[in-house]
């Protein structure tokens, strides 16, 4: 091994001891550049940054002109160093690299013809979160940087992000771009990291996420990370009894459209929920005298929705807090008695749980006839229930007073009823002597 190399090695041993990657690139083609080259240089692929490697070697200096990070000058050896792929979301055959821009320069130009150069690492990090991507207000579309496919492969995240930026912008991919993205969708799936997809789609817009998972869809991802709903694209439904027929994915889109419109404009977790309510309908669909059904699609929902949400590793409470909607969210949709909203007024979350109905009426166009008098009786579940009902009905009136159907049967029922509000009778053995001695004062 000649000097330069046993000095390369060496430094590379002294990253390694301080918990830093590195190594000599192309350890074999250097030696063999070295052997006609005059400059006496090692290339070195290292991982930590400019700053870090000063305090390590004072005599580095930055390199602004050149692809190389830093370079270090020691004995009459230059030791350039470039930065090691730490991208988990890049391309495999890009975490090592094999050529580099100075080495290139000094092999033999026969040499250089015949070799085939498929990159030299991953860009350096500025930290800008628009890195990769032309600027929106010159183009007017979202658009990669050089060739949209070897920009990817340096980081596929690179594809779900520019789906974010064209959801949350609401302009267009442009087309190379997009055929890229498509390309490398079953990439972005090998070696994107769920968290990080996640990661990106917290940072949608509510009111942008039905154009975020079209794009997903669109691109061949969402099949790929959520598969249980990309299949509802399979699913098909009525949208009342004699409406057009659409895809139960094409309905989970339009009531993801709709929930921001309402009081909850920025409710993200609102917005997933309702990516989510009629997941189950994959499972229970049921084809039978010529129609399609899907019972008990909310409780079996609920339960797919915590599988999917554990594996793209959501937060335990936000995982409970979307099963919760999913299950109930059927509630609101029936015309509840007093008794029914009360019991729905109890339920947690039960505002989300009213824009969820609101939202599926407004995809499915039905009459929202239910959803007005649900709403009108929330205001009655404010009042105690011994201010609305009286304790005792008709029948039981008349069995306790002994009296035959008629007038005196009504007043006494008001009667009783103004005695609770006034706070005079509290159970029903009140209730109960209440009527019989109202009703033998009325008899006399």
């Amino acid at each position: 091994m000649n000097t330069p190399f046993k000095e390369a090695v060496t430094i590379c041993k002294t990253l390694l001891r301080n918990g830093y990657d590195a190594h000599v690139i192309n350890a074999p083609l250097q030696q063999e550049i070295l052997k006609e080259s005059k400059e006496m240089a090692v290339d070195i692929a290292c991982e930590p940054d400019v700053n870090t490697l000063v305090k390590l070697f004072p005599d580095v200096r930055p390199c602004p002109d050149e692809r190389a990070m830093a370079v270090l000058e020691e004995n009459g050896i230059i030791f350039r160093f470039y930065a090691l792929d730490m991208e988990t979301s890049s391309h495999p055959e890009l975490a090592q690299l094999r050529v580099t821009p100075t080495m290139m320069a000094r092999m033999p130009k026969s040499e250089r013809l015949q070799m085939r150069i498929s990159g030299f690492g991953s860009p350096l990090e500025t930290g800008d979160k628009y890195e990769g991507f032309a600027n929106v207000t010159d183009c007017g579309e979202i658009r990669l940087l050089g060739l949209p496919d070897e920009t990817l492969r340096h980081n596929y995240l690179l594809a779900v992000r520019a789906l974010r930026f064209a959801a949350n912008f609401d302009v267009d991919i442009e087309p190379n771009t997009w055929l890229a993205i498509v390309r490398a969708s079953s990439r972005v799936l090998d070696y994107v990291p769920s968290t990080e997809i996640m990661n990106e789609w917290r940072k949608v817009a509510a009111e942008s996420m039905h154009r975020f998972v079209k794009l997903l869809f669109d691109a061949h991802i969402l099949q790929g990370l959520i598969p249980e709903v990309a299949a509802l694209a399979c699913v098909t439904q009525r949208r009342d009894d004699d409406g057009p027929e659409e895809t139960v994915f094409e309905h989970t889109l339009a009531c993801m459209r709709h929930y921001p419109e309402g009081s909850f404009h920025h409710d993200w977790l609102g917005t997933m929920a309702m990516l989510f309510h009629d997941v189950g309908k994959l499972y229970t669909g049921e084809y039978f005298d010529g129609r399609w059904t899907f019972y008990q699609h909310h409780r079996v929902g609920a339960k797919v929705t915590r599988k999917i949400l554990r594996r793209l590793h959501f937060l335990p409470e936000d995982i409970d807090l979307l099963c919760h909607l999913v299950r109930h969210h059927m509630r609101f949709q029936f015309m509840l008695t007093d008794r029914g909203i009360r019991r729905f007024k109890a339920l947690d979350e039960y505002p989300r749980l009213i824009e969820m109905t609101r939202a599926n009426i407004a995809a499915h166009g039905a009459s929202p006839t239910y959803y007005n008098h649900n709403q009108k009786y929330l205001a009655r579940a404010d009042t105690p229930e011994q201010m609305l009902e009286p304790l005792l009905n008709g029948n039981q009136i008349m069995q306790e007073t002994q009296l035959a159907p008629g007038p005196l049967v009504g007043i006494i029922r008001e009667a009783l009823l103004q005695a609770q509000i006034a706070g005079d009778v509290a159970d029903e053995a009140g209730a109960r002597s209440f009527v019989r001695e109202y009703a033998k004062r009325n008899a006399m």
